[in-house]
């Protein structure tokens, strides 16, 4: 059982380990919240990002027919080696260096499995909306207050391009609240696990020039849309688009609806 104090004490000291900041690595240490969050996140084919020291892998595995890893850890990576021989295909690499391209599942659906640390949660979401994967759900951990922003609404602090690239792609389902007491060492937030459920049909070419657009309009979201869109729109296209819409030239980006976004890109980019 990997997802214990006792276990996780003496692994580390045995192979003279430890919880290493910079990749915000904080053990589970709950065995029933390990085994939970796995059945939520598990498919015929599981991919796992960060594993550290195995507590979700060990469940994976028996939900899964095949489990694949991605550490960027040496010592984890060691550590997993000997734990799991050959039942988890496990690759030493940052996942955001990883081309998902060459991947060997790359035609088969899959399921992501992934206690994410705060400073990567960004860049591997993005990294998983926008790649070419067939994916059935995306089931992660991360801090409470940050599993709130996929969500949010219009005009709230949390309303971001995250947020509308989510709210387009995805349902979001809080799936529980795990407390930071279960946790080695202990962080200093509580945690929640979310899934996200695809809910459109996915339109590649279409999705990656939108959410390059959605990015753009959200570089400095304290100016005004109409700023931020002239670093990639003439003045004159831009106010013809402001007059059809009739758009109030001091609208912020986070003062926008997902809708009313759609509209903005389809007017802006005519002709």
């Amino acid at each position: 059982m990997i997802a214990s104090y006792n276990y996780v004490k003496k692994i580390l000291e045995d192979n003279k380990a430890f919880a290493k900041k910079k990749y915000g690595q904080n053990f589970l240490i709950d065995n029933n919240i390990a085994e939970k969050i796995a059945k939520i996140a598990s498919a015929e084919t599981t991919i796992e990002i960060g594993p550290g020291l195995g507590a979700l892998s060990e469940h994976l595995i028996k939900y899964s027919n095949k489990v694949y890893a991605y550490e960027i850890d040496k010592d984890m990576y060691h550590i997993l080696k000997e734990t799991f021989n050959d039942e988890l295909e496990l690759t030493l690499i940052d996942f955001l260096e990883l081309d998902l391209n060459e991947v060997p599942y790359k035609n088969q659906e899959i399921a992501i499995c992934s206690n994410l640390p705060y400073y990567v949660t960004t860049p591997i979401l993005f990294k998983l909306f926008e790649s070419n994967l067939n994916i059935s759900k995306i089931t992660v951990m991360l801090q409470k207050e940050v599993a709130s922003r996929f969500k949010a609404e219009i005009g709230s602090e949390d309303y971001n391009a995250l947020s509308i690239i989510v709210q387009y792609l995805y349902d979001v389902k809080l799936e529980m609240n795990v407390s930071k007491n279960v946790f080695y060492p202990k962080p200093k937030v509580d945690s929640a696990v979310i899934s996200f459920i695809p809910k459109i049909e996915r339109n590649k070419e279409y999705e990656n020039k939108f959410f390059d657009f959605i990015k753009n309009c959200f570089t400095q979201r304290r100016k005004t849309l109409y700023n931020n869109l002239r670093k990639n729109y003439e003045e004159d296209r831009i106010k013809k688009m402001y007059e059809e819409l009739n758009l109030n030239e001091k609208i912020r980006p986070q003062e926008i609806s997902l809708e009313e976004y759609k509209r903005i890109y389809e007017v802006i980019n005519e002709g």
